[in-house]
């Protein structure tokens, strides 16, 4: 790729001076911390993988070692501080973990923390590159998946049987003229790139070689892009922590593991040991909130030949059951799909796991009703995002007795679910949360005219109260299943080993 003649001096216009428009035809290159997002630091991101895949002791190791990497970045060069960084991070960790992580985990942080301005002009071109100084490995599925960029060029680490030594291959870290080097290497046979878009000196090299070159200015507080006018919407993932860990943050989370844990299992224990209708007070004792909207129906009175009502909840956590018979005040079953059998032990009420063979599983559901009342969840996997997955329509068959929950939850440190960890971890986690906070909405019960004895089809009846939960939670209804859940955070359904893109065309509105 041949340098453009008469570039000027590096003093570039910002980007706020960019043109958006017209530029189907253009090729853009961006560099990524600062510029295509508007934080400059990439130690959030290297917490997440070292804390995902490491666990405690890795991330308190980074965060020991991120003041070494500030001053050599300061006094010796970026690529220093960033080596220290990538080693800190991944030596000794399998590769296949750091890439679980980065398709599973990064995205939803990626996502929230955008530059508007980059953005505009990044999204407005046919052909789109990013240069990064973090490691590929970390960066590409989201860029690649969620950004539609064409092209991600960044530091290569080094592999030794599969696991990452913590060094980085030639030519280095990709900052100053390794970036200029490594843009020129990918577009020799090429076309000048149109636009470059950089925030710092060390990316002027780069943007010399593009026909237009911008600057964005560091401004942390500009808003980032909404999550709405991204090409695909972040609906699954995974990971434990809620926010960006920052050296602060991650200070914070390290010091409360410990007492947060046994605060978990001091909730858990008046969970499980104390009687139902007291639970509710031993939960706002113990800081774990519990919002009741709505009437919950009286029990079934069996003596009069009454069968149980079938509550029909959204599915946000595996506690979702145990929350809604702290709001009635009474132990109602769950059948359940797929649960620890930790979790199971330390469990107040009763659960039985679901076969997936509808026969076996209708008749079972059928039996648990003549004793009384029922919980299920027609997802079958939880959700994190604002959106109800599909429901399954096996229940509306088996009877009219249905009666919609709408659950909701805040958590401000952990998340009590995974796709990808030990399952029985998942009730500690949420529990580690300082003040975790739990909303069960009781809707009205289903008319008849409205269930399959009042001549609708089962599909028909799950799609309707699909939709009026999501109206209560102003969520969104898609057509996701659990299946889609684990491809997209797993790489498999449970069985076979697949790594399917995430289709955007899932989501649909009520």
């Amino acid at each position: 790729m041949a340098k453009p003649k008469g570039a000027p001096t590096f003093i570039f216009p910002r980007v706020a001076h960019c043109a958006s428009i017209g530029r189907e035809k253009d090729t853009v290159v961006a560099d990524m911390d600062g510029t295509l997002l508007r934080g400059r630091s990439s130690f959030p991101y290297f917490a997440l993988v070292a804390f995902e895949v490491g666990g405690i002791l890795r991330l308190l190791f980074l965060l020991l070692a991120s003041p070494i990497a500030g001053i050599l970045y300061y006094f010796i060069s970026e690529s220093a501080g960033i080596q220290v960084l990538i080693f800190a991070t991944f030596v000794g960790m399998k590769v296949s973990d750091i890439e679980s992580v980065a398709r599973a985990v990064l995205p939803k942080f990626y996502s929230t923390d955008l530059h508007p301005e980059t953005w505009r002009v990044f999204s407005s071109c046919g052909k789109r590159c990013v240069l990064s100084a973090n490691p590929r490995v970390m960066v590409d599925p989201f860029l690649k998946d969620y950004l539609g960029a064409d092209l991600v060029i960044g530091t290569e680490i080094h592999v030794f049987k599969g696991r990452a030594t913590g060094l980085v291959k030639n030519p280095g870290v990709l900052v100053g003229t390794n970036k200029a080097d490594a843009l020129e290497n990918a577009f020799k046979d090429e076309p000048i790139p149109d636009i470059g878009l950089g925030d710092r000196k060390t990316d002027y090299p780069f943007m010399k070689l593009c026909k237009e070159s911008y600057v964005v200015p560091a401004k942390p507080e500009v808003d980032p892009v909404s999550l709405n006018k991204l090409p695909k919407p972040v609906v699954f993932h995974d990971g434990r922590l809620v926010q960006k860990p920052t050296p602060f943050i991650a200070l914070l989370i390290i010091l409360w593991i410990p007492v947060g844990f046994l605060l978990a299992c001091l909730r858990i224990a008046a969970g499980a040991l104390l009687p139902m209708p007291l639970v509710y007070y031993a939960f706002w004792a113990l800081g774990v909130r519990v919002y009741i909207k709505g009437n919950p129906p009286p029990p079934a009175k069996k003596s009069i030949g009454q069968t149980g009502v079938l509550f029909i909840c959204s599915h946000r956590t595996l506690l979702d059951p145990i929350f809604l018979s702290t709001a009635v005040g009474r132990p109602i079953p769950a059948v359940t799909y797929s649960v620890s059998r930790l979790s199971e032990i330390i469990s107040p009420i009763k659960t039985v796991r679901l076969s997936r063979d509808r026969a076996t599983d209708a008749s079972m559901i059928k039996k648990l009703l003549q004793e009384g009342d029922l919980v299920i969840c027609p997802e079958g996997t939880t959700c994190r995002e604002p959106f109800l997955l599909r429901f399954s329509a096996l229940f509306a068959e088996l009877t009219d007795e249905l009666v919609p929950i709408a659950m909701a939850n805040r958590m401000s440190m952990f998340h009590g679910t995974t796709a990808r960890g030990w399952k029985g971890m998942d009730p500690f986690y949420f529990f580690m949360n300082p003040s975790p906070t739990y909303e069960v909405t009781f809707l009205n019960k289903v008319p008849y005219a409205l269930t399959c004895s009042g001549g609708k089809s089962s599909h028909e009846v799950a799609n309707y109260i699909q939709r009026i939960v999501a109206a209560s939670l102003s969520y969104e209804c898609t057509s996701f299943t659990r299946k889609d859940k684990y491809r997209a955070l797993a790489g498999n359904d449970g069985t076979v080993v697949e790594k399917p893109k995430l289709s955007p065309s899932k989501v649909m509105g009520c």
